[in-house]
């Protein structure tokens, strides 16, 4: 069983997310936007953060590069539905420390596939 933080400004997504890996038998810890994400993680320790990029207060890019300079050894899935002109950053994520991407929307077997190969 891992410990898992999903970081979405969008309730839907957060509400899927935490129902999908909890079924897999794993601990699921929500926050709707990167500056609470960082919070939690001062505060308890997660093995994967499933982290959207465009959120407000602070976005997914910021909130990669932080994680992964102040805990290196967690995991981390960037998604995204790209931006309101249509671009793709995702690309971007995996420099700045993100360990695989993955498009909105996505099926619920390529997130459980992802995340299994990332936490295996």
């Amino acid at each position: 069983m891992a410990k898992i933080l999903v970081i979405d400004d969008e309730e839907q997504i957060r509400g899927l997310l935490k129902r999908i890996f909890q079924a897999q038998g794993h601990m699921v810890i929500t926050a709707d936007n990167g500056a609470v994400g960082l919070k939690m993680m001062a505060q308890e320790t997660f093995d994967l953060v499933i982290t959207d990029i465009f959120m407000p207060e602070k976005e997914g890019m910021e909130t990669i590069i932080e994680i992964k300079r102040d805990f290196p050894a967690v995991k981390i899935l960037a998604v995204s539905g790209g931006d309101s002109q249509g671009c793709d950053y995702l690309p971007m994520t995996k420099p700045l420390g993100a360990d695989a991407s993955l498009n909105k929307p996505f099926s619920n077997e390529d997130i459980v596939r992802l995340v299994n190969g990332l936490l295996a």
